[in-house]
C-alpha cells in the first residue's frame, strides 16, 4: 500500500520522505537519543508556535542537547517544507508539521561526547482527522495491564523524547483486545494519558485531568483547556489524582492532543461514557474550534 506523500527536510535539504538521508550512526536511531515537536496548521496559520517552541526548548535543556538553528532559522525551515510539500501536492489542507531534533551521530556508544553536532528533520504531511465513526461514538480505550508508564523519576514522560517503547508496548496489548487507544497507569495506579494524547473526564459538568505530577506530557492542548477553553464556555476544568475506580462515576471521557483537538471517547474497556452534540465535551471542542480561528486572525505572521 502506497503512502500518500510526505515531504521532508533534513538539516536544509528538501526531499520526498521515502528518500533514506540519516546515517546509520545517527543517535536517534541507534538510542532513541532526541527530541521532537509536532505542530498543526489552522487557516493556513502554525498554531501555538511559541508554546511548542518553549516545549522543544525545555526537552533539549532536559537532555542537555543543544538544537541545531535557531527559532527563526527552524521557523523560515519550517515555511521551505509547507511550500515544497503544496507544490508537490497541491494540498491546501490543514496540516501536520513534525521536527525532529537528534544529538547527531558519530562513533557508537552511549557516551554523549561521541555526537558530532545536532542534527534535524523535518516532516510535513495532511494533518490526520477522525472518522465519522470516532465522531459519532468515540474512541475505545483499554487499559494496559502489563506495563507502568514511565515514572517522573526516570525518564519523564514531560520531556517529548523520540523515545517511544512504552507507549508502542501498551498500545499494541490495547489494540490487541480490540481498543483503538490504550490508557495507561503510572507505578502508583493512577490513571496517566493515552499512548499520545492526554485524558480528561467530564462529572457532574466539571472537567477532571491527571495532573503533570502523574507522569504525563505537558500537552498544548490540554494546557488550553486548564486556562481558557473551560472558562470560554462556564465549565470548571481541574487537574486531579484519578484511579481505575473512579472511571464509573463520570459521565464523558475525552482525549487531547494537537492533531485532533478534544476526540470524544465511547468507553473504556466496560465503561461507557456519553458522546453527541449534547456533550460537555462537544461544547469545549466547538469553544475550541472558535478560539483557533482567533488565534489565526491574531497571527497573520505564522501563515505558511
Amino acid at each position: 500500500m502506497s503512502l500518500p506523500y510526505i515531504q521532508a527536510n533534513t538539516n536544509g535539504r528538501l526531499h520526498a520522505a521515502t528518500e533514506p538521508t540519516v546515517s546509520p550512526l545517527n543517535r536517534g536511531f541507534l538510542y532513541g537519543d532526541g527530541i521532537y515537536e509536532v505542530w498543526r496548521t489552522y487557516d493556513d496559520t502554525l498554531f501555538a508556535w511559541e508554546e511548542h517552541f518553549a516545549r522543544l526548548e525545555s526537552s533539549a535543556r532536559a537532555l542537555h542537547l543543544a538544537l541545531p538553528a535557531t527559532r527563526e532559522q527552524i521557523l523560515s525551515e519550517l515555511r521551505r517544507t509547507v511550500a515544497a510539500f503544496r507544490t508537490v501536492t497541491g494540498v491546501q489542507m490543514d496540516l501536520y508539521i513534525r521536527l525532529q531534533v537528534t544529538r547527531g551521530a558519530g562513533a557508537i556508544g552511549l557516551d554523549p561526547a561521541l555526537a558530532d553536532r545536532s542534527d534535524f528533520v523535518l516532516l510535513v504531511q495532511q494533518c490526520p482527522v477522525n472518522s465519522e465513526r470516532v465522531v459519532q461514538m468515540g474512541l475505545t480505550l483499554s487499559i494496559a495491564q502489563s506495563l507502568r508508564r514511565n515514572p517522573v523519576e526516570a525518564l519523564n514522560p514531560a520531556w517529548k523524547t523520540g523515545n517511544y517503547l512504552n507507549n508502542i508496548l501498551c498500545l499494541r496489548e490495547a489494540r490487541a483486545r480490540g481498543a483503538d487507544d490504550v490508557l495507561i497507569l503510572n507505578v502508583g495506579g493512577e490513571l496517566t494519558e493515552a499512548a499520545t494524547s492526554n485524558i480528561a473526564f467530564v462529572r457532574d459538568g466539571e472537567v477532571f485531568t491527571p495532573a503533570l505530577e502523574a507522569g504525563i506530557l505537558a500537552g498544548i492542548t490540554r494546557g488550553l483547556l486548564l486556562r481558557r477553553i473551560g472558562t470560554d464556555v462556564g465549565v470548571r476544568v481541574r487537574e486531579a489524582k484519578l484511579f481505575p475506580g473512579d472511571l464509573a462515576a463520570m459521565q464523558e471521557c475525552f482525549l487531547l492532543s494537537t492533531t485532533k483537538d478534544l476526540t470524544p471517547v465511547g468507553a473504556i474497556d466496560d465503561v461507557h461514557f456519553s458522546v453527541g452534540s449534547h456533550s460537555v465535551t462537544s461544547r469545549l471542542k466547538a469553544a475550541f474550534a472558535a478560539y483557533t480561528r482567533i488565534y489565526a486572525a491574531e497571527h497573520p505572521e505564522l501563515k505558511v
